[in-house]
């Protein structure tokens, strides 16, 4: 027995509905134009993106030759078989022929053109992000049936968007708390660190997800995330860092009365650089106070010499997030208190031979409440990092953003129509019309008031609203629809077009133009 690897195939890599709709668009159908946008996002200040993703999936499962005879062939079986009665097979639903024809006449390359926004730009939601059409009148079916494969940009998309958001608020404390040194590896480039490569639901998820961070941060224990950087984002190095550190069962297996020995050996077997060390198997005020405060201190403060530097970081992994981290930091401080400094704000920060890592319970919202307890009592932020698991990589879904994909213009028999849903149960769900650019808006001029979009109402009972410039919360910029725009002023950029990719994005200057005022990578104002 060997493994079974994962063959692609792109004709299978759809809803299953979808392989019906080439039968369902009106008769004439030429050209069908989608967009990819968020809709908004519920929680607080959330409001805006991170875009990033996209290269992945192009580079994954879009280049080259993708559609081949032998992938024709089985997904003809699979399809006939799936759609029968559980008796009789039925072949009906397949469009062999549309297949057949892009192998014929494009030697398997898809013929769609992709535009989206620079990966890394930071993007108001409710704006357009990337837009489909398909470059081939006889293909009018493909736009949208690559719908299920590339909405999935929502994933890294989210990740990276959220990441970000914790980022600024471990940024905001920081600074609040008389934080000096930003530059790496100090300030935030190491405070979040992915622990999440178990805690997702697959190893794809792991990659991108994974990689999707570390256009923020720079810590990592999920190699998969590194491999998608250097494969798919040109990293010629690896994109994160970790340090050797201990878990539970290398510190329980020394059993109780061992579980002091057992830190010593961490510290002896690592006696240059950081280590750190999971603290909490038994009782983690005793593991701080009596035993790195105290049999273990002189081998602590030891790691930095003259000619060496290293660091002790301390991890508790349970109790309430708040309480614990505060309870340990004030042990610590006390322990140390020879060595312990004050920043300018006046807030106590221990020693650079030892910190403390929380990563139990750390999300988006934990952070600001640790980081809000330690300020008030004194303690400045720059004690503690986080790591972060399955809240950072898998705690969040396609609604986050309500990322959604819609047809928005249709060309039938050589004319163009804008295409819309309104539903009346749900404004929310309303979606753009016709072709669409993203323009800066005070470039976009020579419009009246009347052309800005107004929603369906019941004082503008107009299914699809009227006007078609869509300006976003913050007024920087205007998605332009119904083909009103201006394609000189555009800030969708060409990404792929038959089966050739148009733009390639690198990781630096990913990290660089989705940074923040502060962060590790030079590029942001945020």
């Amino acid at each position: 027995m060997e493994c079974i690897p994962w063959t692609e195939n792109i004709i299978l890599l759809s809803d299953s509905y979808k392989v019906s709709h080439w039968k369902q668009y009106p008769p004439g159908t030429q050209y069908v134009y989608s967009y990819f946008e968020s809709r908004g996002c519920d929680n607080a200040g959330w409001n805006e993106v991170v875009f990033f993703g996209l290269q992945y999936f192009v580079k994954r499962y879009l280049l080259g030759q993708v559609v081949t005879k032998e992938k024709i062939d089985e997904a003809a079986e699979i399809y006939s078989q799936h759609f029968g009665d559980g008796v009789n097979d039925n072949p009906s639903m397949f469009y062999r022929e549309g297949w057949e024809y892009i192998l014929k006449e494009h030697s398997g390359r898809l013929p769609v053109h992709i535009r989206a926004v620079p990966e890394g730009m930071i993007v108001p939601t409710k704006t357009v992000l990337f837009t489909l059409v398909n470059t081939d009148p006889k293909c009018f079916w493909l736009t949208n049936f690559l719908e299920t494969l590339l909405v999935q940009v929502w994933y890294p998309m989210t990740v990276a968007t959220q990441s970000r958001f914790q980022k600024m608020s471990i940024a905001k404390y920081m600074e609040e708390t008389g934080n000096e040194d930003w530059a790496v590896p100090a300030g935030t480039s190491f405070k979040l660190h992915d622990f999440g490569f178990r805690g997702v639901s697959s190893v794809e998820s792991a990659a991108i997800g994974g990689c999707a961070h570390l256009i923020n941060f720079l810590g990592t224990d999920t190699v998969a995330a590194m491999i998608c950087a250097r494969d798919y984002y040109g990293s010629k190095k690896a994109a994160g860092g970790s340090i050797p550190a201990s878990e539970h069962s290398t510190i329980t297996s020394w059993g109780v009365e061992g579980e002091c020995d057992a830190m010593r050996n961490m510290l002896e077997s690592y006696p240059e650089g950081l280590v750190a060390c999971v603290s909490d198997s038994f009782d983690i005020w005793r593991a701080c106070k009596d035993y790195w405060g105290d049999k273990l201190k002189d081998l602590i403060k030891g790691r930095i010499t003259d000619t060496k530097f290293g660091r002790l970081v301390v991890r508790p992994d349970s109790g309430d997030p708040a309480e614990t981290c505060c309870s340990i930091l004030k042990i610590l401080l006390e322990q140390f208190k020879e060595d312990v400094t004050t920043t300018k704000t006046g807030h106590k920060l221990l020693p650079p031979y030892i910190r403390v890592i929380q990563g139990d319970g750390v999300d988006w919202e934990s952070i600001p409440k640790i980081l809000e307890k330690l300020k008030k009592e004194g303690i400045a932020a720059e004690n503690i990092g986080f790591g972060s698991g399955g809240a950072l990589l898998q705690k969040l879904n396609r609604d986050t953003f309500k990322c959604a994909f819609k047809c928005s213009d249709i060309i039938i028999n050589g004319e163009s129509r804008d295409v819309f849903k309104d539903p009346i149960t749900d404004k929310g769900k309303a979606s753009k019309k016709g072709r669409l650019t993203l323009q800066l808006a005070h470039e976009t001029t020579g419009f009246s008031d009347a052309d800005k979009y107004k929603p369906r109402s019941d004082a503008n009972p107009v299914p699809g609203g009227t006007g078609f410039l869509h300006y976003s919360t913050d007024g920087k910029y205007v998605t332009v629809a119904s083909g009103k725009g201006d394609p000189a002023k555009d800030i969708l950029q060409d990404v792929f077009k038959d089966g050739v990719l148009l733009s390639d994005y690198k990781l630096d200057d990913i990290r660089a133009k989705a940074d923040i005022k502060n962060g590790p990578f030079g590029g942001g104002t945020a």
